[in-house]
């Protein structure tokens, strides 16, 4: 039966199930279709196979950038979360890939936490964990206290935040590939550092997550324990709640005293 003659809703249908090759030749017949909501559909599904074409190309050059900066090196990909709050930990996620054939929606869904909606990285930090119970993914995660900031610096206990989630890796990689520009020195094996490492290392993307999520959710536990400064909302940025809540409250010991605004808010309590 020729496109044109076929209901919207069996052309729909049509263009769901189809191989690329098959889709590409349907839109091109759909285009000269009389009915504009055909031509809309076929115009749609263009789109739509054009945005997961170059998905695979992102995620095809993830993996190959990993090839290209590791070769047969056992590695780990390092991130961090949560340095400019005003309170609660720093904490870091360590991540070795082992088994490059993941989920789909983990593959496709690796990318710079902080370009994801909170809902897709709490599913991806789900599949990350069922992934690590499957032996494809290794993870680890450390955090250093508020106490260690204001004792450190925030680079510093940064820094101790990712040692410790390295050393709480199940398997110990023989190198970390680290997001930013500092690197850390004496670290617990040899290191790199990647530049917008979460949105081109795989590794260093999962970490990201595996970060950004446990944070939120440690901050939205402390939240029960404060509850005037909207943790769970803010994460500990200074947001108008939070300032709100130190201004009637005043501070907690997961609050980070180093910090020019704690520190203003303190003075001004004192006063």
């Amino acid at each position: 039966m020729d496109g044109k003659q076929k209901s919207v809703a069996a052309i729909t249908q049509e263009l769901q199930n189809c191989s690329e090759e098959a889709l590409i030749a349907l839109c091109s017949n759909l285009r000269t279709d009389p009915r504009k909501s055909v031509q809309l559909l076929a115009e749609k599904a263009m789109k739509r196979l054009e945005k997961e074409k170059k998905e695979l190309e992102r995620v095809q050059g993830m993996i190959d950038f990993e090839r290209e900066i590791a070769g047969s090196t056992i590695y780990c990909g390092i991130d961090e979360a949560g340095r400019g709050p005003w309170a609660g930990p720093v904490v870091a996620g360590a991540v070795i890939i082992k088994d490059r054939h993941l989920d789909a929606f983990l593959l496709e869904g690796l990318d710079d936490s902080k370009k994801l909606s909170a809902k897709k990285r709490e599913a991806l930090y789900e599949k990350l964990f069922e992934a690590e119970s499957r032996g494809q993914v290794v993870i680890g995660i450390g955090q250093a206290s508020a106490e260690e900031i204001d004792a450190l610096n925030i680079l510093q206990a940064t820094f101790l935040a990712m040692r410790r989630a390295v050393e709480a890796l199940k398997e110990q990689p023989e190198a970390a590939i680290i997001d930013g520009n500092q690197n850390p020195k004496g670290f617990v094996c040899p290191s790199r550092t990647v530049v917008k490492g979460d949105a081109k290392s795989m590794s260093i993307s999962a970490a990201s997550i595996v970060a950004k999520v446990y944070r939120d959710r440690l901050m939205a536990e402390l939240a029960l324990k404060y509850p005037f400064y909207a943790f769970e909302k803010n994460a500990g940025y200074g947001t108008k709640a939070h300032i709100e809540g130190l201004k009637q409250y005043g501070i907690t010991p997961e609050h980070r005293k180093s910090y020019r605004p704690i520190q203003e808010i303190m003075m001004q309590k004192a006063g």
